[in-house]
């Protein structure tokens, strides 16, 4: 590893605190492997080897990890994530025009970064946020209902250095490093979440309360206990399969051919059932 001796002893201690959460050290492998993103600004070859070392597990047994997840960065990655949504509802309601927009824009395709270092710019799956639809994130930060012409506005004031606050959640935007370490479980005081639910997540529960509609009743178990069983009704038996008359439309050898077919088949299954 060539971690400075100083960084080295600060992941050291900072790891041991993470490890001591976990019954087993393997179990912290997840929040290491972000402890580390926030030192490097991705999973490095020096961050593979220390998390290898810290948990005795092997550097292949790592890295496995390490590409299988998403957040996990294997080359150095911007100071901004620029996540546009791209799953069914934000792709029809514009999201993969917003993602051709910003990749003109910044002149980067599927998780590339800037030459600036500043933008990296991704497709992502749904985040749970349909209701605000199309959906880009910054950080992992939400920013709602977005076009082409807004997801460049905030590009923009990134790269300007202009105050930039997510639709919901923190009242401030973290970097990418810093975001790391909250997610390796250090808190940065900034997690203040607000409303629980936005107007257009309480849309159905409002309609249903106004209309006086509810779920039928849930009667847990009933189904699995034997008495049950036993009482439920027996699916009703198909019926007989019978020869099929040929249909109006058909006429002469087409006829012929559907009413022959038909005797046919109705004497295998004679033959059969005997």
């Amino acid at each position: 590893m060539t971690y400075a001796p100083q960084i080295l002893d600060t992941l050291r201690g900072e790891a041991a605190e993470v490890i001591a959460r976990y019954p087993s050290p393997r179990s912290a492998l997840l929040p290491l492997l972000h402890l580390c993103q926030s030192v490097d600004g991705y999973v490095s070859p020096d961050a593979i080897a220390f998390c290898a070392e810290t948990l005795g597990l092997t550097g292949a047994e790592v890295s496995a990890v390490a590409t299988f997840y998403t957040q996990f960065k294997r080359q150095p990655n911007g100071r901004y994530t620029l996540g546009v949504c791209v799953t069914s509802l934000c792709a029809i309601m514009g999201g993969d025009s917003i993602f051709d927009r910003l990749s003109e824009y910044l002149a980067v395709g599927h998780d590339q970064t800037t030459a600036d270092g500043l933008f990296t710019l991704e497709r992502i799956e749904c985040n749970a946020a349909c209701d605000y639809a199309p959906v880009m994130m910054v950080n992992w930060e939400f920013f709602d209902n977005q076009s082409p012409a807004s997801a460049v506005r905030l590009v923009d004031d990134l790269r300007a250095g202009r105050p930039v606050r997510p639709t919901r959640g923190p009242d401030t935007l973290a970097t990418f490093q810093d975001v790391a370490r909250v997610l390796a479980g250090f808190e940065d005081g900034r997690a203040g979440e607000g409303p629980a639910a936005g107007a257009p997540s309480r849309a159905g529960l409002e309609l249903a309360a106004a209309n006086g509609w509810s779920a039928p009743p849930i009667r847990v178990g009933q189904a699995a206990t034997p008495d049950a069983v036993a009482s439920s009704p027996a699916p009703p038996s198909a019926p007989a399969p019978s020869a099929k008359a040929p249909p109006a439309e058909l006429g002469g050898a087409a006829a012929a051919e559907a009413g022959r077919t038909g005797s046919d088949t109705g004497q295998q299954e004679g033959k059969v059932a005997k």
